[in-house]
């Protein structure tokens, strides 16, 4: 099922964290709701809000890909030149010449990943300005029958400012986060809060 995402930009957290406190209670999960922010802090301290990861701020999927593409044209290359030429012989055969290949694909989906590091995640890069003006970014995914959700939420919010929409990860993706998200709430959470009532009987 495909999904789509809408981003919206606010200048005003309050406002962001009340929409999303709205959506939860509407049945969409927090993992397909986050906020893109310069204020780290201002995020941290809404209880609602979750805050785009920094490793996804950065493109470095994306670029890891499209460097890993381009190291199986280089093994397409490098295996294609050696067939042409007849370089193998009887004594050491292929082997150098795919030992070769798999240092080109590691190295340029590696050196893909390096770049990727040091740029913009390309969804979020029309959103620079506004960030740079202290504006945030929020975003969410929803399914075709989650729209109207959102289209009643909005009406409490008419501040906020509709700034694109695309289309979203993968449900599978998607699913995939609520289930690590639930995961980490009913194991790490409840095992914190157990050692918390420990403690506390232990100095009782």
């Amino acid at each position: 099922m495909k999904t789509l995402r809408h981003y919206f930009i606010s200048d005003d957290l309050d406002d962001l964290d009340l929409l999303e406190d709205q959506l939860e209670h509407a049945g969409i999960d927090s993992p397909r709701i986050h906020v893109l922010s310069n204020d780290s802090v201002g995020v941290a301290n809404h209880i609602h809000l979750h805050a785009v990861q920094s490793i996804f701020t950065r493109d470095v999927v994306h670029c890891t890909i499209v460097g890993a593409m381009i190291g199986l044209l280089g093994v397409c290359l490098v295996l294609g030149v050696t067939y042409v030429l007849d370089l193998p012989d009887a004594i050491i055969g292929w082997t150098p010449y795919i030992f070769l290949s798999i240092v080109v694909l590691g190295f340029c989906t590696w050196e893909g990943g390096f770049v990727g590091m040091q740029k913009t995640n390309y969804h979020y890069k029309q959103f620079e300005s506004a960030l740079e003006d202290g504006k945030h970014v929020f975003i969410v995914d929803l399914d075709p029958n989650q729209e109207s959700s959102l289209t009643i939420a909005l009406q409490d919010h008419p501040k906020l400012l509709e700034a694109a929409t695309e289309v979203g990860s993968p449900h599978w993706i998607l699913a995939s986060l609520h289930w690590l998200t639930a995961f980490i709430d009913r194991n790490l959470f409840s095992s914190a809060q157990q050692k918390t009532h420990l403690s506390q009987g232990t100095s009782d």
